[in-house]
């Protein structure tokens, strides 16, 4: 079993800039596909971006273009989400998660959560106006 801890969270004003990074607890962690979602209150998890296991490839949800840059290193068993130009809405708890591989050799890097298998505990983003 996969251990993640995220990492980075905070308050923040809009415009400014933050990175995440989520931890894990064992080197299979290179073996895994890994993803970023978030949670508002009241909303329902969203999709922020995914990364290949070697993290030459990247997917990231619709209205994430641009702004959110997803990252790996294997050798640190870290992976990392810059958001830049934060937005009042950006606010939420922000998850790391790790694929199903089953899912992945299948259907390649997925944006749905029941096709993540391990998550972490979340960080909080709070952007101010």
């Amino acid at each position: 079993q996969v251990q993640l801890v995220e990492s980075g969270g905070g308050l923040v004003q809009a415009g400014g800039s933050l990175e995440l990074s989520c931890a894990a607890s064992q080197r299979t962690f290179a073996m895994y596909p890994m993803g970023w979602f978030r949670q508002a209150p009241g909303k329902e998890r969203e999709f922020v971006a995914a990364v290949s296991i070697s993290g030459d490839s990247a997917y990231y949800g619709d209205s994430m273009l641009g702004r959110f840059t997803i990252s790996r290193d294997n050798t640190k068993n870290t992976m990392t989400l810059r958001i830049n130009s934060l937005k009042p809405e950006d606010t939420a708890v922000y998850y790391c998660a790790v694929q199903s591989l089953d899912t992945y050799r299948t259907y390649g890097l997925r944006s749905e959560p029941d096709r993540y298998e391990y998550w972490g505990q979340g960080t909080q983003v709070t952007v101010s106006s």
